[in-house]
Protein backbone atom coordinates (compact mmCIF):
# COMPACT_ATOMS: atom_id res chain seq x y z
CA UNK A 1 0.00 0.00 0.00
CA UNK A 2 1.15 3.36 -1.18
CA UNK A 3 0.31 5.74 1.68
CA UNK A 4 1.06 8.99 0.54
CA UNK A 5 -0.75 8.15 -2.73
CA UNK A 6 -3.75 7.48 -0.80
CA UNK A 7 -3.42 10.61 1.10
CA UNK A 8 -3.25 12.58 -1.85
CA UNK A 9 -6.29 10.96 -3.15
CA UNK A 10 -8.40 11.60 -0.36
CA UNK A 11 -7.24 15.25 -0.63
CA UNK A 12 -8.35 15.45 -4.06
CA UNK A 13 -11.72 13.20 -3.47
CA UNK A 14 -13.71 15.66 -1.35
CA UNK A 15 -17.01 14.56 -0.95
CA UNK A 16 -19.96 16.70 -0.67
CA UNK A 17 -23.73 16.30 0.58
CA UNK A 18 -26.53 18.50 2.12
CA UNK A 19 -29.92 17.88 3.04
CA UNK A 20 -32.87 17.82 0.98
CA UNK A 21 -33.81 21.41 -0.56
CA UNK A 22 -36.86 22.67 -2.43
CA UNK A 23 -36.93 22.01 -5.95
CA UNK A 24 -38.67 23.48 -8.79
CA UNK A 25 -42.86 24.08 -8.64
CA UNK A 26 -43.12 21.76 -11.61
CA UNK A 27 -42.66 17.87 -10.03
CA UNK A 28 -41.67 14.76 -12.32
CA UNK A 29 -44.60 11.99 -12.55
CA UNK A 30 -43.79 8.68 -11.60
CA UNK A 31 -46.43 7.33 -13.67
CA UNK A 32 -45.01 9.17 -16.51
CA UNK A 33 -41.80 7.81 -16.00
CA UNK A 34 -43.17 4.10 -15.58
CA UNK A 35 -45.11 4.19 -19.29
CA UNK A 36 -41.57 5.41 -20.71
CA UNK A 37 -39.63 2.66 -19.15
CA UNK A 38 -41.90 0.24 -19.88
CA UNK A 39 -41.98 0.75 -23.48
CA UNK A 40 -38.45 0.96 -23.81
CA UNK A 41 -38.11 -2.66 -21.80
CA UNK A 42 -40.54 -4.16 -24.03
CA UNK A 43 -39.34 -3.53 -27.33
CA UNK A 44 -39.83 -6.93 -29.81
CA UNK A 45 -35.59 -7.35 -29.04
CA UNK A 46 -33.50 -5.34 -26.79
CA UNK A 47 -32.35 -2.41 -28.49
CA UNK A 48 -28.63 -2.82 -28.91
CA UNK A 49 -26.77 -1.95 -32.45
CA UNK A 50 -27.73 -5.35 -33.66
CA UNK A 51 -31.11 -3.99 -33.99
CA UNK A 52 -31.30 -1.03 -36.26
CA UNK A 53 -35.23 -1.33 -36.44
CA UNK A 54 -35.68 -1.65 -33.26
CA UNK A 55 -33.25 1.42 -32.35
CA UNK A 56 -35.21 3.34 -35.22
CA UNK A 57 -38.44 3.01 -34.00
CA UNK A 58 -37.19 3.64 -30.60
CA UNK A 59 -35.95 7.11 -31.61
CA UNK A 60 -38.94 7.87 -33.56
CA UNK A 61 -40.74 7.42 -29.85
CA UNK A 62 -38.68 9.65 -28.25
CA UNK A 63 -38.98 11.97 -30.87
CA UNK A 64 -42.56 11.77 -30.62
CA UNK A 65 -42.92 12.38 -26.84
CA UNK A 66 -39.70 15.31 -27.32
CA UNK A 67 -42.26 17.15 -30.13
CA UNK A 68 -45.45 16.67 -27.50
CA UNK A 69 -43.70 18.41 -24.92
CA UNK A 70 -42.97 21.62 -27.26
CA UNK A 71 -39.55 20.56 -27.84
CA UNK A 72 -37.90 21.67 -31.69
CA UNK A 73 -37.22 17.95 -32.55
CA UNK A 74 -34.82 17.06 -34.78
CA UNK A 75 -32.65 13.78 -35.87
CA UNK A 76 -29.07 13.38 -36.79
CA UNK A 77 -28.67 10.19 -38.79
CA UNK A 78 -24.84 9.29 -39.01
CA UNK A 79 -23.39 5.64 -40.33
CA UNK A 80 -21.73 3.15 -38.40
CA UNK A 81 -20.84 -0.64 -39.22
CA UNK A 82 -22.62 0.20 -42.46
CA UNK A 83 -25.81 0.87 -40.93
CA UNK A 84 -27.52 4.46 -40.11
CA UNK A 85 -27.88 5.18 -36.57
CA UNK A 86 -29.43 8.42 -35.12
CA UNK A 87 -29.74 10.88 -32.49
CA UNK A 88 -33.10 12.31 -31.31
CA UNK A 89 -32.42 16.24 -30.52
CA UNK A 90 -35.05 18.35 -28.82
CA UNK A 91 -34.28 22.24 -28.58
CA UNK A 92 -36.25 24.34 -25.42
CA UNK A 93 -35.92 28.00 -25.14
CA UNK A 94 -34.07 30.43 -27.86
CA UNK A 95 -33.45 29.38 -30.94
CA UNK A 96 -30.29 31.43 -30.79
CA UNK A 97 -27.40 31.78 -28.14
CA UNK A 98 -25.51 29.36 -26.12
CA UNK A 99 -26.45 25.66 -25.58
CA UNK A 100 -27.22 23.85 -22.57
CA UNK A 101 -27.08 19.81 -23.44
CA UNK A 102 -28.54 17.08 -21.65
CA UNK A 103 -27.83 13.68 -23.18
CA UNK A 104 -29.02 10.30 -22.32
CA UNK A 105 -28.62 7.18 -24.29
CA UNK A 106 -30.74 5.15 -25.35
CA UNK A 107 -29.10 1.77 -26.66
CA UNK A 108 -28.54 -1.16 -23.87
CA UNK A 109 -25.48 -3.75 -23.84
CA UNK A 110 -26.37 -7.22 -25.39
CA UNK A 111 -29.33 -9.18 -25.04
CA UNK A 112 -31.27 -7.11 -21.84
CA UNK A 113 -34.25 -4.97 -21.10
CA UNK A 114 -31.74 -2.15 -19.63
CA UNK A 115 -33.96 -0.43 -17.28
CA UNK A 116 -31.75 1.41 -15.44
CA UNK A 117 -28.98 1.38 -18.09
CA UNK A 118 -30.25 3.25 -19.72
CA UNK A 119 -33.70 3.55 -19.53
CA UNK A 120 -34.05 5.44 -16.30
CA UNK A 121 -31.75 8.20 -18.10
CA UNK A 122 -33.43 8.66 -21.19
CA UNK A 123 -37.24 8.05 -19.20
CA UNK A 124 -35.65 11.34 -16.90
CA UNK A 125 -34.75 13.13 -19.89
CA UNK A 126 -38.42 12.63 -21.48
CA UNK A 127 -40.00 13.82 -18.08
CA UNK A 128 -37.38 16.84 -17.90
CA UNK A 129 -38.70 17.80 -21.46
CA UNK A 130 -42.59 17.72 -20.17
CA UNK A 131 -41.25 19.82 -17.61
CA UNK A 132 -39.00 22.30 -19.94
CA UNK A 133 -41.91 22.48 -21.80
CA UNK A 134 -44.57 24.60 -19.50
CA UNK A 135 -41.47 27.18 -18.22
CA UNK A 136 -42.68 30.39 -19.77
CA UNK A 137 -39.89 32.26 -21.26
CA UNK A 138 -36.43 30.35 -20.53
CA UNK A 139 -33.91 32.37 -21.26
CA UNK A 140 -31.56 29.82 -22.05
CA UNK A 141 -31.32 27.28 -25.05
CA UNK A 142 -31.65 23.92 -23.25
CA UNK A 143 -30.97 21.10 -26.25
CA UNK A 144 -32.47 17.90 -24.80
CA UNK A 145 -30.13 15.15 -26.45
CA UNK A 146 -30.73 11.12 -26.84
CA UNK A 147 -27.98 9.31 -28.02
CA UNK A 148 -27.26 5.85 -29.99
CA UNK A 149 -24.53 3.32 -29.52
CA UNK A 150 -23.28 4.80 -26.25
CA UNK A 151 -22.82 0.80 -25.49
CA UNK A 152 -19.64 -1.54 -26.70
CA UNK A 153 -18.42 -2.55 -29.18
CA UNK A 154 -19.18 1.08 -30.05
CA UNK A 155 -17.65 2.64 -26.45
CA UNK A 156 -14.67 5.02 -26.57
CA UNK A 157 -15.01 5.49 -30.55
CA UNK A 158 -15.75 7.90 -32.77
CA UNK A 159 -19.06 6.30 -33.58
CA UNK A 160 -20.49 6.94 -30.18
CA UNK A 161 -23.69 8.79 -30.48
CA UNK A 162 -22.17 11.59 -28.05
CA UNK A 163 -18.99 11.68 -30.23
CA UNK A 164 -21.02 12.43 -33.48
CA UNK A 165 -23.29 15.59 -31.30
CA UNK A 166 -20.38 17.00 -29.77
CA UNK A 167 -18.13 17.05 -32.53
CA UNK A 168 -20.88 18.41 -34.66
CA UNK A 169 -20.98 21.61 -32.22
CA UNK A 170 -17.31 21.90 -32.22
CA UNK A 171 -17.53 21.47 -36.45
CA UNK A 172 -20.11 24.33 -36.38
CA UNK A 173 -18.25 26.43 -33.46
CA UNK A 174 -21.68 26.31 -31.29
CA UNK A 175 -21.54 28.36 -28.40
CA UNK A 176 -22.06 25.81 -25.81
CA UNK A 177 -22.65 26.50 -21.91
CA UNK A 178 -21.58 22.72 -20.48
CA UNK A 179 -23.06 19.22 -20.93
CA UNK A 180 -25.08 16.94 -18.04
CA UNK A 181 -24.97 13.20 -18.90
CA UNK A 182 -28.01 10.95 -17.33
CA UNK A 183 -26.36 7.68 -16.70
CA UNK A 184 -28.58 5.08 -14.31
CA UNK A 185 -30.98 7.08 -12.16
CA UNK A 186 -32.95 4.53 -11.24
CA UNK A 187 -31.25 2.10 -8.38
CA UNK A 188 -31.23 2.93 -5.04
CA UNK A 189 -29.94 0.50 -2.09
CA UNK A 190 -31.06 1.52 1.60
CA UNK A 191 -28.89 -1.27 3.25
CA UNK A 192 -25.47 -0.82 4.60
CA UNK A 193 -22.54 -2.62 2.58
CA UNK A 194 -24.77 -1.51 -0.72
CA UNK A 195 -22.56 0.97 -2.14
CA UNK A 196 -19.15 -0.17 -3.70
CA UNK A 197 -16.18 2.52 -4.89
CA UNK A 198 -13.76 1.96 -7.37
CA UNK A 199 -11.42 3.00 -4.21
CA UNK A 200 -11.98 1.56 -1.07
CA UNK A 201 -11.25 4.32 1.49
CA UNK A 202 -13.73 6.40 -0.46
CA UNK A 203 -16.32 4.47 1.92
CA UNK A 204 -14.91 6.63 4.98
CA UNK A 205 -15.79 9.82 2.70
CA UNK A 206 -19.41 8.25 1.06
CA UNK A 207 -20.65 5.78 3.26
CA UNK A 208 -22.00 2.60 2.63
CA UNK A 209 -25.28 2.97 1.34
CA UNK A 210 -26.44 3.17 -2.18
CA UNK A 211 -28.85 5.68 -1.57
CA UNK A 212 -27.79 8.81 -2.87
CA UNK A 213 -27.08 10.42 -6.86
CA UNK A 214 -23.79 11.19 -7.34
CA UNK A 215 -22.85 14.27 -9.42
CA UNK A 216 -19.55 13.10 -11.05
CA UNK A 217 -16.88 15.98 -11.69
CA UNK A 218 -13.23 15.45 -13.14
CA UNK A 219 -10.54 17.81 -12.19
CA UNK A 220 -10.25 20.57 -13.64
CA UNK A 221 -13.61 20.14 -15.32
CA UNK A 222 -14.74 23.40 -15.83
CA UNK A 223 -16.81 26.42 -14.35
CA UNK A 224 -20.20 25.28 -15.99
CA UNK A 225 -19.60 21.49 -14.10
CA UNK A 226 -18.86 22.61 -11.02
CA UNK A 227 -21.20 25.13 -11.00
CA UNK A 228 -24.42 22.72 -12.21
CA UNK A 229 -23.52 20.27 -9.35
CA UNK A 230 -23.70 22.75 -7.02
CA UNK A 231 -27.35 23.74 -7.90
CA UNK A 232 -28.47 19.90 -8.30
CA UNK A 233 -27.35 19.56 -5.13
CA UNK A 234 -28.96 22.29 -3.36
CA UNK A 235 -32.26 21.99 -5.05
CA UNK A 236 -32.99 18.05 -4.85
CA UNK A 237 -34.95 16.43 -2.18
CA UNK A 238 -32.50 13.55 -2.50
CA UNK A 239 -29.44 12.55 -0.63
CA UNK A 240 -26.34 14.00 -3.23
CA UNK A 241 -22.60 13.63 -2.83
CA UNK A 242 -20.84 15.73 -5.33
CA UNK A 243 -17.44 13.91 -6.69
CA UNK A 244 -14.55 15.66 -8.58
CA UNK A 245 -11.70 13.22 -9.39
CA UNK A 246 -9.03 12.36 -12.14
CA UNK A 247 -10.51 11.27 -14.96
CA UNK A 248 -8.29 8.12 -15.36
CA UNK A 249 -10.45 6.28 -11.96
CA UNK A 250 -12.59 4.06 -12.96
CA UNK A 251 -16.17 5.25 -13.62
CA UNK A 252 -15.58 8.83 -13.73
CA UNK A 253 -15.57 8.49 -17.58
CA UNK A 254 -17.81 5.89 -17.87
CA UNK A 255 -20.44 7.74 -20.17
CA UNK A 256 -21.53 9.93 -22.69
CA UNK A 257 -19.96 13.21 -21.23
CA UNK A 258 -15.90 11.87 -22.06
CA UNK A 259 -16.41 12.57 -25.80
CA UNK A 260 -17.12 16.68 -24.98
CA UNK A 261 -14.59 16.30 -22.96
CA UNK A 262 -12.79 15.35 -25.65
CA UNK A 263 -13.35 18.94 -27.61
CA UNK A 264 -13.33 20.61 -24.74
CA UNK A 265 -16.56 21.13 -23.39
CA UNK A 266 -17.38 21.48 -19.63
CA UNK A 267 -19.51 18.66 -18.77
CA UNK A 268 -20.36 16.17 -15.67
CA UNK A 269 -22.31 13.04 -15.09
CA UNK A 270 -25.28 12.65 -12.97
CA UNK A 271 -25.40 8.76 -11.98
CA UNK A 272 -26.85 6.00 -9.18
CA UNK A 273 -22.91 4.54 -9.78
CA UNK A 274 -23.78 1.86 -11.86
CA UNK A 275 -22.28 -1.53 -11.24
CA UNK A 276 -20.74 -0.17 -7.89
CA UNK A 277 -24.14 -0.89 -6.49
CA UNK A 278 -26.49 -2.01 -8.89
CA UNK A 279 -25.70 -5.64 -9.51
CA UNK A 280 -27.96 -6.11 -12.30
CA UNK A 281 -26.06 -3.77 -14.62
CA UNK A 282 -25.24 -5.49 -18.38
CA UNK A 283 -27.42 -8.66 -17.29
CA UNK A 284 -30.77 -10.00 -17.86
CA UNK A 285 -32.15 -8.30 -14.92
CA UNK A 286 -31.64 -4.82 -15.20
CA UNK A 287 -35.43 -4.86 -15.09
CA UNK A 288 -38.25 -2.06 -14.42
CA UNK A 289 -39.62 -3.51 -11.13
CA UNK A 290 -35.77 -2.97 -9.47
CA UNK A 291 -36.15 0.73 -9.96
CA UNK A 292 -37.38 3.33 -7.22
CA UNK A 293 -39.58 5.55 -9.31
CA UNK A 294 -40.42 7.69 -6.58
CA UNK A 295 -36.53 8.79 -5.93
CA UNK A 296 -35.69 8.59 -10.06
CA UNK A 297 -38.62 11.24 -10.18
CA UNK A 298 -36.78 13.23 -7.29
CA UNK A 299 -33.40 12.84 -9.36
CA UNK A 300 -34.88 14.65 -12.32
CA UNK A 301 -36.43 17.45 -10.11
CA UNK A 302 -33.43 18.14 -9.05
CA UNK A 303 -32.19 18.55 -12.91
CA UNK A 304 -35.13 20.84 -13.58
CA UNK A 305 -34.13 22.91 -11.04
CA UNK A 306 -30.53 23.01 -11.36
CA UNK A 307 -31.34 24.16 -15.29
CA UNK A 308 -33.51 26.83 -14.16
CA UNK A 309 -30.82 28.23 -11.49
CA UNK A 310 -28.33 27.95 -14.31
Amino acid sequence: MRLPLIIVCLGLLIAHSRPAAATAAASADSARLRRHLTYLVSTPQPRNHQYVAVLDSVAAYLGRQLSRSGGRVSEQPYQAGGQTYRNVIASFGPATGPRLIVGAHYDVCGEQPGADDNGSGVAALLELARLLGQQANLKQRIDLVAYTLEEPPYFRTRQMGSYVHAKSLHDEQAAVTGMVALEMLGYYDDRPGSQHYPFGPLRLLYGGRGNYVTAVRKLGGGRFARRFSRHYDHGAQLPVKRFIGPACLPGVDFSDHLNYWQFGYSALLLTDTAFYRNRNYHHATDSLEKLDLRRLALATDAVLAALLRM
